[in-house]
């Protein structure tokens, strides 16, 4: 547990250290709200995602794989899934079904109600990564916990993929212009801030693709995928059409906006 804490801690303290710098040195676009404001209310709901998690779900993912590694429980020992080749299974087959839950949290309309607060942002940056309403992330980690445990993949690959996934969102979020010969090489293996930043669009069309975290294949071959903004990346608007009032940069409006009506609700 203590070995989780600090992987996941030290992952998120360094990606932000280094985003935010490369945010700041090569901005793609430039900010629309403030960003002291945005900043304060972005990282505000990562204590209030960890305190819900903390209180409500018992068991985490790395420690519910150990118990099933202890157990002999889950497909992976069964079929003999060990070693390189089932970290390597545990990691694809992860991803995909991050994949889907994100296209499920689009798909359906209560769910989507939890998600929109992530799209309410006005801008896209590193902290972006972190916009999910407790909520989600609480669905989320029960998922996560199903899936782990049809599984029973390795302690060590579970931590791998979570802290991955943490670090790869932080990344494609990112306001980060990569020079567009290295963003092209990038997206063949990693989802890149060009490639996500289509789906922060408004124009709902746009905002319903690219749902990839991690790997960017599952949108090529699931029909997902759309490589440029129709506007350019420059003149694409960010966020929702509804709660663009400066109110909604704001914690605790933030925290209502799924029970909150829109047009787009």
């Amino acid at each position: 547990m203590q070995q989780e804490i600090l992987a996941r801690l030290g992952s998120f303290v360094a990606a932000l250290a280094v985003l935010g710098w490369l945010e700041a040195a090569r901005p793609r676009r430039p900010r629309v709200a403030s960003k002291a404001r945005r900043w304060t209310a972005n990282l505000g709901i990562v204590a209030v995602d960890t305190l819900a998690v903390r209180l409500l779900v018992p068991l985490l993912p790395v420690a519910l794989a150990a118990l099933c590694q202890e157990k002999g429980l889950g497909l992976l020992p069964l079929l003999g899934l060990t070693g390189v080749g089932g970290l390597v299974l545990t990691l694809l087959v992860l991803d995909l079904a991050i994949y889907y839950q994100h296209r499920a949290f689009h798909h359906f309309r209560l769910l989507w109600r939890l998600h929109r607060m992530h799209h309410a942002d006005l801008d896209l940056d590193v902290t972006s990564a972190l916009r999910f309403h407790p909520g989600e992330i609480l669905l989320s980690v029960v998922y996560k916990l199903a899936l782990v445990a049809l599984l029973g993949p390795a302690p060590l690959a579970v931590l791998i993929f979570e802290v991955g996934l943490n670090v790869c969102a932080m990344f494609n979020h990112a306001n980060v212009a990569l020079p567009l010969a290295l963003d092209r090489a990038v997206r063949l293996a990693l989802v890149t801030p060009d490639m996500h930043r289509v789906h922060h669009s408004t124009d709902m069309r746009e905002a319903n693709t690219n749902f990839g975290f991690n790997f960017p294949w599952w949108d090529r071959l699931l029909g997902t995928y759309k490589a440029q903004p129709d506007k350019g990346h420059e003149n694409m608007v960010i966020g929702l059409n509804i709660f663009r009032e400066p109110k909604f940069m704001d914690l605790w409006w933030m925290l209502a906006q799924p029970f909150l009506s829109g047009r787009n609700s």
